[in-house]
């Protein structure tokens, strides 16, 4: 069953539940009545195992490859053990695609309806978001579909293992982008800059006043110096191979170039998980809230669900040693409309990402709330691991909380020329 709601014509949700299809609508006018502005959202209720897919895989069709699988398994496992479970999962885009899991109660799928509108509200007015989306284009999920028609075609004429080889490649250097760079690039200029570096400044009004001062040499003409490549440290190591690896088909290039382009959507969701999933979780609270045409008893269960997604600790420990992005983001976000009020809390989901929102907005006080810590780990007696609380420095806190996030959470590698012309890397 299609239900259009909103504001915007194109917009649908595909529910099989009746009442959430009565909820949804009025949930989103209570959003947009409190200022959230996303593009449309298509809502649609589907399977467990493929809802694990789509978590696995990150977008609902994707390129085919093995690691997925294993990827797969490993989050059936941990679902059949009950140590993870899929509420819903979200694609921003315009439209949004939001995907939710059917068998999951009433009061649970109402309650995500409303974190989607969070997220939705959060991807369109993120600066960072916003750059990522208008250079991929907004319509990643029909992109990434049309790719992956295209790698099978290339399965079909060119072998599955030759073709996985370059995949293998491919996804082994996914975390090597370059953010602070466009996705569509240009070339490298064919004629070397008089002078070194990627991004020295064309001398300006002050440079020229030092040139001028008494005593000061007249600068030597610039002598052409021969093409180096590349001219200067290349951090975007898949655009970098794509374009100047040599013997190289281009079907191949275009997977580099396909693996790149996902790597950049995706950065937005990696570097903004706290700020994105505390904002999301603390609209669903507040909807909720004010939700005053839902059942008691849907409010309620709603409400123990919140609670459930926002506990600072995974099943029934009582102390966790990783960060639940959910809670500590709620939290923050809690305390910055308190303190701040909504206007600064819109101002700073716009314009900072976790580097930023962590290191600004996570205060000594609050660290002492949420009984945050930094541990180490030490060798016990009989050779077994042991954990040890060693301060709740908050500096080195923040640092600790930020620090799996760099880089995609892997080493930041660039290539560079030597003097002989040979390419290298350096961490």
């Amino acid at each position: 069953m299609a239900h259009k709601h909103g504001h915007d014509p194109h917009a649908h949700a595909v529910f099989t539940n009746d009442r959430l299809e009565e909820y949804a609508p009025r949930i989103e006018g209570l959003a947009r009545d409190h200022g959230l502005e996303f593009y449309p959202v298509d809502f649609e209720l589907v399977p467990n195992t493929f809802m694990m897919e789509v978590a696995v895989y990150g977008l609902p069709v994707r390129m085919p490859h093995w690691s997925f699988g294993v990827r797969y398994i490993y989050q059936y496992v941990q679902h059949r053990m009950g140590h993870s479970r899929i509420f819903e999962v979200v694609f921003p885009g315009n439209p949004n695609r939001a995907y939710l899991v059917d068998d999951n109660a009433l009061a649970e799928n109402t309650l995500v309806t409303a974190h989607v509108l969070g997220h939705a509200d959060f991807s369109r007015n993120n600066q960072l978001f916003d750059r990522m989306q208008r250079q991929v284009g907004y319509h990643i999920v029909e992109q990434a579909a049309a790719r992956a028609n295209r790698i099978e075609e290339a399965i079909e004429s060119r072998g599955r293992n030759r073709v996985e080889a370059v995949l293998d490649a491919a996804l082994a250097l996914e975390q090597n982008i370059d953010t602070n760079r466009e996705l569509h690039r240009k070339p490298y200029p064919e004629k070397p800059p008089e002078k070194a570096g990627p991004r020295e400044a064309v001398e300006g009004s002050f440079e020229s006043r030092y040139r001028a001062l008494p005593g000061e040499a007249a600068p030597e003409k610039p002598v052409e110096r021969k093409r180096q490549m590349p001219p200067y440290p290349e951090y975007d190591l898949l655009w970098f191979i794509a374009l100047y690896a040599p013997e190289m088909e281009d079907w191949e290039r275009d997977i580099f170039l396909a693996v790149r382009e996902e790597s950049f959507y995706f950065y937005p969701v990696f570097a903004c998980q706290i700020m994105n999933e505390g904002w999301a979780s603390y609209w669903h609270a507040r909807l909720l809230r004010e939700a005053d045409f839902l059942p008691n008893q849907v409010y309620l269960d709603a409400i123990k669900t919140h609670s459930d997604v926002v506990r600072p600790y995974a099943g029934e420990e009582a102390v966790s040693l990783s960060i639940n992005p959910y809670h500590l983001g709620f939290c923050i976000w809690e305390q910055i409309v308190e303190e701040l009020g909504m206007d600064r809390a819109r101002q700073i989901r716009a314009e900072e990402d976790d580097f930023g929102f962590i290191r600004n907005h996570l205060d000594e006080d609050l660290a002492r709330k949420l009984k945050l810590f930094n541990y180490a780990r030490r060798p016990g007696t009989g050779g077994e691991e042991r954990f040890i609380v060693k301060d709740r420095n908050i500096h080195a806190l923040r640092e600790n909380i930020l620090a799996p996030k760099f880089n995609y959470g892997g080493p930041r590698i660039y290539v560079r020329t030597t003097a002989a012309r040979e390419y290298t890397c350096g961490p």
